[in-house]
Formats: structure tokens, sequence, C-alpha cells
């Protein structure tokens, strides 16, 4: 990990493809069409506006992918080669330029261990203002303890989960609304 930006998304990308996973078949039988890889830069989008930000000229959020070393792609996202695709890439829209790095676990660590060590990290930062956290649902608990010690009034962070959890000094997002607008799921079309 570089120079920090200003806004920074920490993901995890197995926990990521796996709920993009179980969307796409549930979805796919509930509405009855074929359902699409999830749009990545959409799903960033959705992610980066649920955890506060807005439009903003020259602003810059950084997107940590974190991945367990047997994973080098995507099965559930476009683009989805991590290293090939994803690694060193950016798009702009109008919430500003997106910069992507990827991370693959090493053997000297798990993935959960890796992401935690990254989040404490990063929330070290004094440049870092906002934190966008989507962990995996089994090192929720260790994410909120991070949280709870890196107590600094002048960030702001969210962490998006499936469900909803037991809180600590941070927002929480519902991390489906976000993938299920990447997947192209419409709300018309599931009622």
């Amino acid at each position: 990990m570089n120079q920090f930006k200003e806004n920074v998304i920490l993901v995890d990308a197995d926990h990521i493809d796996r709920v993009a996973f179980d969307l796409t078949v549930n979805f796919e039988r509930m509405i009855g069409r074929r359902i699409p890889k999830a749009d990545l830069a959409k799903w960033i989008d959705c992610v980066a506006l649920d955890g506060g930000l807005r439009p903003k000229d020259g602003q810059q959020t950084q997107v940590i992918v974190i991945h367990s070393a047997q994973k080098k792609a995507l099965d559930n996202f476009a683009p989805s080669d991590l290293e090939g695709d994803i690694n060193g890439q950016a798009f702009n829209d109008n919430l500003g330029e997106f910069v992507f790095e990827t991370h693959a676990v090493e053997d000297i660590a798990d993935a959960d261990s890796l992401f935690t060590e990254a989040l404490q990290v990063v929330c070290s930062q004094p440049e870092v203002k906002r934190l966008i956290v989507v962990p995996g649902d089994a090192i929720y608990n260790n994410v909120r303890e991070v949280l709870r010690k890196a107590d600094d009034p002048d960030k702001h962070i969210t962490v998006l989960t499936m469900q909803p959890e037991p809180g600590g000094q941070f927002r929480q997002e519902l991390l489906g609304y976000s993938l299920m607008a990447a997947l192209g799921i419409k709300a018309d079309e599931i009622r």
C-alpha cells in the first residue's frame, strides 16, 4: 500500500464474489431472467455513495482489494482479472477518480489477518478522512474492535455488511443493495 488518499475503500474480494454469486443464483430464480456479472465500477460508485462520498472536483478514492492467493479473478464481476484488469487501474466519473490496488494473501498470513492488518494501517493514517470497509462476515467482530480502537472523530467510517450487526463508532449500510444495483437488478423486478 502506497501513499494513502483522503478516501479509502477496503474490500474483501473473496467475500464480495461469494455474495454476488448468491444474489445471482437467488434472483435469477426469483425474477426469471439471466443476471449478468456485476459491473465493478458501478458497484464501487454505489459503495462510495453509501459511505457518504459526494461529487467533488479533483477527488481521489483509493480502492484496496484484498484477496486469497488462489483467487486470480472475480467470478461474478466485470472486469474480473485481479492482477491484469483491476490492479493499478482507475476510472473517473462524477464522484472523482477511483484508483485500484489488489493485494494477494501470501503464505505468511491468512486473508482475515491481512484484511484486519490492512484496516489497522489505513485507520492509523491521518490523511484518510473517509473509510469504507467491506469485510467478510467471519471477521466482522475483528473489524469492529479495530475501529473501536481507532476512535478518530475526524474519520467518517462506514462498514457494509449483508445484515445489520452490533455496532461501534461507525455507520453501517447493507451490502446487498449496492450489489443488486451492480448486477442490474431493479426494484420493480422483485415486487
